[in-house]
């Protein structure tokens, strides 16, 4: 018998959506926000910004939640505003200008595989160089009219957002994102409901949404297992970038390879050649290897010379962190039915992934890319000379010279990280169709035709705008963390225009070394507070959650900034994102980076202060090795010549 111990009704609950409705007139902007070209736009980003400058800030810089929060009267405001209305009739007549350019037909089409991108702050599903290199990637792969769709993940909780206790503790804090308040839209099937995707796992079915984020003239498809479909088990799949266990992570990897050419087949979408950015990609090839012999019927060693041949992988890292070996028992949990869809053994695929074929050794993802993929490139010519090295295991016999791993300098997008009044400045002097042909150096000899005067206004402007930003970010953060309100107004105030300033902001792993600056502070506190020429510093990154190391960086950076005579002088920007780089990049004087040589296989941040004027101060390595030889007077290099084998001695030197 049962007792009834309650009158009322247990609660029944739903997700409902109310979205405000534009007035017809102002659908173009809803059509804009749904798009990222406005990022890499001016005009279509200064447009969304002047609907409403508070708002535009308050929403991190998303169009579609500020359509959403504009009031009745602005909207109204904006209707008979004749100007406002002009412009919005502009931006998006260049808009559809843009989207009407056809795609090359000379060029292979390509489909990109990366677990992280970043694209705009809006979007929180990248952490570091590697996403916003894939963000760039497509912006890029957009404005040249290159057929590419991007594959990936919408995480609930992306990356964490940071914030700083008193004591310059690193807090990671990991807010989930509505989706339906981000600028992407979900694909439906043609009822017009949620298109599901079935991806086979052992022993069960993992179901995805799909969702489509239109970066130009591109679609970035991007998989969500976090719905009821699946067990609280596989939801947290698509939970947060490079979290959880390794059991977490082969999920992630075998949803983002396998469920990610799945999904391609479910949109009808084929390529011609398959880009695996990092190993957590590599899987699709396994999936591509099925397909052909299970659909085409080819045996399994043809099968791998058509995969290889139409595989391109890039590796972004020499730290051994950076790539992933799974033990063989996890990862035969998960790819254990494999062998018999190929015909091969279980040994056979293991062996794929293993330097060493017949040895314990754990599965490697790169090895398993590098014996799948025909191309192989580092991402600087240093860090191919490195990735050689690295990889000279594999092929047996070979010298490392010899090598076919070869090397692509990463670049960045420019129209995305130049500020506007610089692109301004480039146009004007350097002709519109330099934005068509930025690879090539004739179209930038005009700069030098350029006056110094007009250079050096311009890094004046920026400066000071970076100088606003710094006062009223570092305000709002420290009185958010409760700091003493007097302190934060003494430090505020002394950031001089008239100083040199030098930025540094990067994630702070161990071997970017942040902490050589610090090595001999009584030297450093002569320096800042020189009255004759005054030195400032502002630095800004993220460790990672488990970084202890780099965590205690973070700290001591902060402690020392408090001290009396760094007050001031030394100041640390939290939560470090696209935002706040985009106005490091062209407000500070000079750029600093000092990595543990060759550890920075790339280091793209420096590029995008040269693009605003901004001169470099780094080691000798990563893209810096090529940009200072090509170029002395862009800035300053520590040598590339080692001196002691010991680290610890070599960073004192």
């Amino acid at each position: 018998m049962k007792l009834q111990v309650s009158n009322t009704n247990a609660p029944v609950w739903r997700d409902v959506m109310v979205k405000s409705d534009l007035p017809a007139k102002l659908k173009p902007l809803e059509v804009l926000s749904r798009n990222l070209w406005w990022v890499w736009n001016s005009e279509g980003k200064s447009l969304f910004r002047d609907l409403n400058p508070d708002l535009w800030r308050a929403v991190g810089e998303n169009p579609v939640m500020l359509l959403q929060q504009l009031g009745f009267e602005r909207l109204q405001e904006i209707l008979k505003d004749a100007k406002l209305m002009e412009r919005i009739e502009k931006v998006y007549a260049d808009f559809k200008a843009y989207m009407k350019v056809p795609m090359r037909k000379d060029v292979p089409s390509v489909s990109y595989f990366s677990m992280e991108y970043g694209l705009c702050n809006a979007l929180k599903i990248y952490s570091g160089g590697l996403g916003v290199l894939a963000g760039d990637y497509i912006k890029e792969a957009s404005d040249s009219c290159v057929d590419m769709t991007a594959v990936g993940f919408l995480y609930r909780y992306g990356y964490f957002t940071q914030t700083l206790s008193v004591d310059g503790q690193q807090i990671a804090n990991y807010e989930p994102q509505d989706f339906n308040m981000l600028p992407l839209e979900q694909v439906l099937d043609a009822d017009g409901k949620p298109a599901i995707l079935d991806v086979p796992f052992p022993g069960r079915i993992v179901y995805s949404h799909i969702w489509r984020v239109n970066v130009g003239r591109m679609c970035l498809y991007l998989m969500d297992t976090d719905f009821d479909m699946n067990s609280e088990f596989d939801r947290q799949i698509t939970h947060q970038l490079y979290g959880g266990d390794w059991e977490n992570r082969i999920k992630q990897e075998y949803m983002l390879g396998i469920g990610g050419v799945l999904m391609l087949k479910k949109l009808g979408i084929k390529s011609e050649l398959y880009h695996c950015n990092e190993g957590h990609a590599a899987l699709l090839n396994l999936q591509r290897l099925v397909d052909y012999v299970q659909d085409d019927h080819l045996d399994f060693n043809t099968a791998l010379e058509v995969v290889r041949a139409s595989s391109l992988y890039t590796v972004h890292t020499p730290v051994p962190a950076g790539h992933d070996y799974f033990d063989e028992g996890l990862f035969g949990k998960y790819m254990g039915e494999f062998p018999q869809k190929l015909g091969i053994s279980w040994s056979d695929l293991m062996n794929m992934g293993r330097e060493n074929p017949d040895s314990p050794e754990r599965f490697s993802m790169s090895v398993f890319a590098l014996n799948t993929c025909q191309e192989a490139n580092g991402v600087s010519w240093l860090h191919g000379e490195v990735s050689k090295k690295m990889f000279a295991g594999i092929w047996k016999g070979y010298n490392w010279a010899e090598s076919h791993v070869g090397y692509v300098t990463n670049g960045v997008h420019m129209p995305t990280w130049a500020a506007s009044e610089w692109k301004a400045l480039y146009e004007e002097k350097l002709g519109a169709e330099m934005f068509q042909h930025q690879s090539d150096t004739k179209y930038w000899e005009k700069i030098y035709d350029v006056a110094d005067k007009d250079i050096w206004a311009l890094r004046t402007t920026m400066k000071n705008k970076f100088i606003d930003f710094v006062r009223r970010d570092f305000k709002e953060k420290w009185l958010k963390n409760a700091g003493d309100p007097t302190q934060v107004m003494s430090i505020t105030e002394k950031i001089n225009p008239n100083a040199l300033i030098i930025g540094f902001a990067r994630r702070f792993a161990t071997y970017k070394r942040a902490h050589l600056l610090f090595s001999n502070l009584d030297r450093l506190a002569a320096i800042v507070n020189n009255p004759d020429r005054p030195v400032q510093f502002v630095f800004s990154g993220k460790a990672h959650p488990a970084d202890g190391a780099g965590q205690g960086l973070i700290k001591r950076i902060v402690e020392i900034s408090r001290m009396p005579q760094f007050l001031g002088k030394i100041i640390f920007l939290e939560n470090y994102d696209m935002i706040v780089a985009k106005r490091l990049v062209s407000g500070v004087d000079i750029w600093l980076n000092t990595p543990t040589r060759p550890l920075e296989a790339s280091g793209t941040s420096g590029e995008k202060a040269e693009m605003n004027g901004v001169l470099n101060f780094s080691v000798l390595d990563g893209w810096w090795y090529e940009g200072y030889k090509f170029c002395e007077e862009g800035g300053w290099a520590l040598t590339d010549k080692r001196t002691f084998t010991d680290q610890g001695q070599q960073d004192k030197l």
